[in-house]
């Protein structure tokens, strides 16, 4: 893939903008899973949840070089952690972000719990370790606009959904927001991804939640007519058009984020 690299040195924190739909921030600062996850959601968005291996491998071959106290085998701790009440699984800190057992990148052997308990994991040289969630380690936090939530839901649920756990379902206005949003609802395990697109019976026509116009507009040619319990969904292959649906209909959603 493609990728531009976009490097920010900030204080303890070297920023990394991979094709600025989403940027990594390696914190030079030694803190536990718990205390990173934290400091993360506190500045950022939340631990970083990987999208993309080759982007986090790039990210660490440049850390020597561009960060003074990053070696090229640099612990760092990923939003990565074991679920340890219920069934044992791992699950990624961003809620509404599933697990993919395709999409991971674990160094051989692991992982072994040879430190049991080892429920956290850090990326080494682009690897993944499984680790004791205690031991303190740099760590990688991660920012992002725009949020797939990978659970399905009605337009309604996934509405309350945003603006309890992030800010509100995703607007798009323009082009830009057009491929930031596309971009994420590529890996949507549903034909389609809620968006904030609502039509009023009583006056008529569409509004974005955000209180924006509808000026820009990316709709399907053959869509369906408008319709009293009809909201906008975004195909997740395709040409990522506008569909009109039921808002009874359960997909997964976009967010967009505090």
């Amino acid at each position: 893939m493609q990728s531009s690299l976009f490097v920010l040195i900030l204080m303890g924190e070297c920023s990394f903008c991979l094709d600025c739909l989403y940027e990594y921030h390696f914190v030079e600062k030694k803190k536990t899973w718990d205390e990173a996850q934290k400091y993360c959601r506190e500045k950022h968005t939340d631990l970083a949840t990987v999208y993309d291996m080759e982007d986090v491998k790039r990210l660490m071959e440049n850390m020597e070089e561009l960060c003074d106290s990053a070696e090229s085998q640099s612990k760092a701790w990923i939003g990565l952690r074991k679920q340890t009440s219920g069934p044992m699984t791992w699950h990624w800190s961003l809620p509404g972000e599933k697990f993919n057992d395709s999409e991971t990148q674990w160094k051989e052997g692991q992982p072994d719990n040879t430190q049991d308990p080892e429920n956290c994991v850090v990326n080494q040289n682009g690897e993944w370790l499984n680790f004791p969630c205690t031991v303190e380690c740099e760590f990688i936090c991660y920012d992002d606009e725009v949020i797939l939530i990978r659970v399905n839901k009605t337009w309604e649920e996934a509405l309350d959904y945003c603006r309890e756990h992030h800010r509100e379902l995703a607007s798009v206005t323009d082009c830009h927001q057009q491929a930031q949003v596309q971009q994420r609802a590529k890996r949507a395990d549903t034909p389609y991804v809620w968006m904030g697109l609502r039509y009023t019976c009583t006056l008529g026509f569409w509004f974005w939640l955000t209180d924006e116009v509808v000026d820009y507009k990316n709709w399907n040619s053959t869509t369906e007519v408008d319709g009293c319990d009809m909201s906008g969904a975004m195909e997740t292959g395709g040409g990522h058009k506008w569909f009109k649906k039921s808002a009874r209909k359960e997909f997964n959603f976009i967010c967009l984020r505090r």
